[in-house]
This record gives structure tokens, C-alpha cells and sequence, in this order.
């Protein structure tokens, strides 16, 4: 049985360009496409256990600039949305999640509202760079924590 996970770790990590896959995926991940990152950081670590500082910063890069992407999206769509109404825009339900500002944004780490989160913020013409720093360290926690938890829960699928 451990023989197949470990296969299937090869083959997801990509060890010939590892690190590039990772930031590839995060980015993608991060957008509001459904995707979860947290397989190939886990497999690249799972492999190369020298590689864990090195997989959570690239996914978190990857991963921040992809929230950053979402941010304005969502700033563009207010926008077109404001232009073609030829009037502003305002959506009462969101006014809870202003009144928190960017630090909102430290809960885009979170599965399902954490991505579509970036792109409200972006909507709701908040600070962009706070924003995103806001968004790289909920992101690093994740990352950190994830990755952590799932190296001490799968301890021995795969030893060099």
C-alpha cells in the first residue's frame, strides 16, 4: 500500500522542477479557480524534507500574488460594474467586512471564502499593499500549519 502513495508523491512533485510547480500551483490555486495547493507543497516535502522553509515560502509567494490577482478582479469588476450602472455601487451585506478594513484580509487563508475574500476586498476598494501583506501572512500560517500537520500525520509514506 505505501508503495502506490509513494508513487503517487513522485508524480505530483515533479521533483525535475519542483519548486517552480509549486509557485505555478499556489498562484492558480489562489485565484477563484477550484484548486488546493496544499497536495504538491505536502509531496515536494514528503520527498524533500530539506525543501520545507523553501516549498512554504514559494507557496506563499505563489499564493499571495495569486490573492493579489483576485484583489483586482474584483476591483475591476466594481468598476465596470459601477461604469456600466452609471452610478456607484454599494452592497449593504458587505459593510461587517469593511468595518474589519485589510485585516480581513489575514482570513484569505481560510478553504472556500478565504480566495473570494481577496477579491471582495478588492471590490470594497480596500488599501491594496495592506491588503497583501495581510494576505502573506495568513497564507504563511497556513502554509506552515498544513504542511507541519500533514508531515506528522502521514510520518512514514516515504523514506529517502
Amino acid at each position: 500500500m505505501d508503495a502506490w502513495i509513494t508513487h503517487l508523491l513522485q508524480l505530483f512533485s515533479l521533483p525535475e522542477v519542483g519548486l517552480s510547480t509549486v509557485f505555478v500551483v499556489a498562484l492558480v490555486s489562489a485565484t477563484l479557480l477550484p484548486m488546493g495547493s496544499e497536495p504538491a507543497v505536502f509531496a515536494l516535502v514528503k520527498l524533500n524534507p530539506e525543501l520545507f522553509w523553501p516549498a512554504v515560502l514559494v507557496a506563499t509567494a505563489g499564493n499571495t500574488l495569486g490573492g493579489a490577482v483576485s484583489y483586482w478582479m474584483g476591483l475591476g469588476a466594481h468598476a465596470a460594474l459601477d461604469k456600466a450602472r452609471g452610478h456607484a455601487t454599494h452592497v449593504h451585506a458587505l459593510d461587517w467586512l469593511q468595518r474589519f478594513g485589510p485585516k480581513a484580509c489575514l482570513l484569505s487563508w481560510l478553504p472556500a471564502v478565504g480566495d473570494p475574500l481577496c477579491a471582495v476586498a478588492g471590490w470594497l476598494k480596500m488599501p491594496f499593499w495592506p491588503c497583501v501583506a495581510y494576505m502573506a501572512v495568513g497564507k504563511l500560517l497556513r502554509y506552515v500549519t498544513m504542511t507541519a500537520a500533514l508531515l506528522w500525520v502521514f510520518p512514514g509514506i516515504y523514506t529517502p
